[in-house]
């Protein structure tokens, strides 16, 4: 697909986004303006910015797949992404802050509390590696990819979270900070509706870009994100699947940079996969621990609920442990990503024997996980580095 087509796509599911937002918030939450000169801004800004990436050889284009009318240096189809916000923002805040009198200030700072940005890193990491490393270039492609990996994913996976666990959030102390939003009920519907208009459009944009492979994986991708939480699905209610899901949604961008970019999949990758996925679970498993109680009072299943506290514990210290010996099996650097278990079974070693009444306590250890994740991903990061340099 060329890019024209693409940008004007996406350009006209915006317009048409727009127009279907706007008749059902009306026009008079609307200052045009104000619009006119955010679009008047916006276009100045991606031709002066898109210029001077392109001029330092952060971004190529293919001849073949663009008009060759440019602004600049810009395509002009890279213009297409600040109309379609113009077109589509506006009626979109109208709509939102119109029903029961929501601020969206107060709608924006709760997402951005509910997406769990200390997080963000966790689903954008793996996409943009797997797809860098794999072309060994930037471009648009990848950015955008980026882009949606880190906050509009995140906003879907744990924002969808929050408005469905509400009743049990509200018990616990644990909400309200970065282990997520305690939303209030007014909030729930812009909340989703905010989820389904920062999603959509990127979803299309990497659907009209890949292949099957990659359509694949964006659905599996999407899938869990829903499944996960939804009613009627509740896949974090149903034992062992929730932390199979879990694990999903960080192994699933990396899926989708990798069929995005065409990769050759071989053992080696499986390996890679693989100890990635393991890891996703033991996260999950460990991170259910210190939910027991609260759970099982609520009767909410789990698989630390099945499992039991040090059960859960062990087999998540199992599961980074196996991650780690299937990353010796991987070609070289890879072994050295193997030391990437060790801190996290050190962190949980100590609540091995842990009873269920105590399971709480494993908070400490969780809150350190999600540190022990910015100092593992630095690792990663090196190894990667050390693997593309060695590539022919």
């Amino acid at each position: 697909m060329t890019y024209v087509a693409l940008s004007a796509g996406f350009l006209g599911v915006a317009a048409i986004a727009g127009i279907l937002l706007a008749r059902r918030a009306g026009t008079p939450g609307v200052r045009w303006a104000a619009v006119g000169l955010a679009a008047f801004a916006l276009i100045v800004l991606t031709a002066v910015f898109d210029s001077v990436m392109i001029g330092a050889g952060l971004f190529t284009y293919a001849e073949t797949l663009i008009s060759g009318i440019r602004v600049g240096l810009a395509p002009i189809e890279d213009f297409a992404y600040p109309l379609a916000t113009v077109v589509a923002l506006p009626a979109l805040w109208a709509m939102l802050t119109r029903e029961g009198g929501v601020s969206m200030r107060e709608l924006l700072r709760q997402a951005f509390v509910a997406s769990r940005p200390v997080s963000w890193i966790n689903t954008a990491f793996p996409f943009g590696a797997a797809m860098l490393l794999t072309t060994g270039e930037v471009d648009w492609l990848l950015v955008v990819g980026i882009l949606y990996y880190l906050v509009p994913y995140n906003l879907a996976m744990y924002g969808i979270n929050d408005v469905f666990d509400y009743a049990s959030d509200i018990n616990n102390p644990r909400k309200g900070g970065i282990e997520g939003a305690l939303l209030p009920p007014r909030l729930h519907r812009p909340l989703l509706w905010l989820v389904v208009c920062t999603n959509v459009p990127f979803l299309i944009v990497l659907i009209a870009a890949g292949s099957p492979a990659a359509w694949v994986a964006i659905a599996v991708s999407t899938f869990a994100v829903i499944a996960y939480s939804a009613p009627g699905l509740r896949f974090k209610e149903r034992p062992i699947l929730d932390s199979i899901t879990s694990s999903t949604h960080f192994v699933s961008p990396a899926a989708v940079g990798l069929t995005l970019a065409g990769a050759d999949i071989d053992l080696a990758l499986v390996l890679l996969l693989s100890a990635f996925f393991l890891w996703g679970m033991a996260a999950h498993a460990f991170g259910a621990v210190q939910d027991i109680v609260p759970d099982r009072e609520a009767g909410i299943g789990s698989i630390a609920t099945v499992f039991g506290a040090a059960r859960t514990v062990q087999l998540s210290i199992a599961l980074w442990a196996i991650a780690g010996v299937l990353m010796l099996f991987t070609p070289w650097p890879g072994p050295l990503a193997a030391i990437v278990a060790v801190p996290y079974i050190v962190n949980a070693a100590p609540w091995w024997r842990v009873s269920d009444a105590d399971a709480a306590g494993t908070n400490r250890a969780w809150r350190r996980f999600i540190w022990l994740n910015y100092g593992s991903g630095f690792v990663v990061t090196m190894v990667l580095i050390g693997f593309a340099m060695t590539r022919p």
